[in-house]
């Protein structure tokens, strides 16, 4: 499987991956622009553009989109993060160019009819509504709201409803023009594909793209603090964060093994003492997410509001403790987790294709596996210790839902933390 990248004139890159065998393929455009790129008075733009784009263009209605894609046995979606917004296809390798030519054409040139912005005004209202209905997804958001008070970064990605409220036509189209650009762009592509032909077709179909102006984002600034909403509901839910290193950081693969040995499985720290000893919940994780300037791990559980103080206070004392204590076994056992989940993601083309985006966008280039499996093979329990004893003396975020009157402060967990 060989790697090609190529860049465009206009600053548009291209990446693909061939795989042999394969009849099928996955091809994407990536456009680095997400939430955190949202002018205060738009919070909410980049998530409706991904809804707007399959409503139709001058070429294609709505319906004809769908059948287009349908047709050939294809799924056509979109996603949208803090950092990028994602058009994507999964098609059978002999229609990969009319994939790529719908993803550009729903893309650059959206029509952005005022009726089918009111439309899609409330069904993602209604979406809204959904995660606020939905405990352990709204939490998460309060955490980054916590997190990162005050900052783009901080928002919902889904905005908030009284800005999606206002969003119009002329908001669509200035943060397209804005961040809709070539050099903030990446089209990828992985499975059975040949990358000239698709080469070919960037060229094509993206190549007469005016390259864009400068457009600075506002830093990061992961500051913490705490959000307690009292609810009756049968569980309490718990979302703690705390600032962890960013994407190109030296070590944002020790936070992966960390946050992986103390909540990643079964066999981890929190999941044995507060699940398997304690009966405390049903399931608790931790996780480590990097962006381009900043980090965080996050760990989550819900438990009843009787329970909860001592969940609280026992997932502090394992956060201390295994900073201080990780032993090798635990180690390469997250180890082995990392990398079995890497290397088993990556027979998947979708997989591939998105691997080549995101790590187009971080590094310039893509790193191959064999190099990042060799950066986690570096991670030994003496530096996933050290680690463990720097994320203790960083700032922390802590999010709380239900029955959680009787949970400790922040203030005083993190007191414990830095013990």
């Amino acid at each position: 499987m060989t790697v090609c990248t190529h860049a465009l004139p206009n600053g548009l890159r291209v990446v693909t991956e061939d795989m042999p065998g394969l009849a099928s393929a996955t091809v994407g455009l990536w456009v680095l622009a997400g939430a955190r790129h949202e002018p205060d008075r738009q919070a909410g733009v980049a998530h409706f553009l991904e809804h707007m784009a399959f409503k139709g263009t001058r070429h294609r209605s709505a319906a004809r989109i769908a059948e287009e894609i349908e047709e050939v046995g294809g799924y056509l979606n979109a996603y949208t993060s803090k950092e990028a917004t994602a058009y994507y296809a999964r098609i059978l390798s002999e229609d990969v160019a009319r994939a790529v030519d719908l993803i550009a054409d729903i893309v650059l040139d959206p029509l952005f009819a005022p009726d089918d912005i009111e439309v899609e005004r409330g069904v993602i209202l209604q979406e809204i509504g959904q995660v606020l209905d939905t405990p352990d997804d709204v939490i998460f958001d309060w955490l980054q709201e916590v997190s990162y008070p005050d900052q783009p970064f901080g928002r919902p990605i889904l905005g908030p409803a009284e800005s999606v409220r206002r969003i119009g036509r002329a908001d669509l189209l200035a943060f397209t023009g804005r961040f809709y650009t070539p050099e903030r762009m990446i089209l990828a592509a992985a499975g059975g594909i040949d990358h000239d032909a698709i080469l070919r077709l960037a060229e094509d179909l993206f190549g007469r793209l005016a390259p864009g102006g400068a457009a600075p984002v506002a830093p990061a600034r992961f500051v913490g603090g705490e959000r307690r909403v009292e609810k009756g509901l049968e569980q309490a839910h718990l979302a703690i964060a705390l600032e962890a290193p960013a994407a190109r950081d030296e070590d944002a693969h020790a936070a992966q093994v960390f946050a992986t040995a103390l909540g990643g499985g079964m066999s981890s720290r929190l999941f044995q003492e507060i699940r398997e000893r304690r009966g405390l919940c049903y399931s608790i994780h931790a996780q480590a997410a990097a962006y381009e300037d900043t980090g965080n791990l996050t760990i989550y559980a819900g438990t009843s509001g009787e329970d909860l103080a001592e969940l609280v206070t026992v997932t502090i004392e394992e956060m201390r403790r295994a900073a201080d204590s990780l032993g090798e076994g635990e180690v390469a056992r997250a180890r082995a987790q990392l990398k079995a989940g890497l290397l088993m993601g990556l027979e998947s083309p979708s997989a591939r294709c998105e691997r080549l985006a995101r790590m187009l966008a971080i590094w310039g280039r893509v790193p191959p596996p064999e190099e990042t499996v060799a950066r986690i093979e570096e991670v030994d329990a003496a530096r996933a210790r050290a680690f463990g004893a720097w994320l203790m003396r960083r700032p922390a975020a802590m999010a709380l839902y239900g029955p959680v009157a009787g949970a400790p402060d922040l203030a005083a967990l993190t007191g414990r933390l830095a013990a």
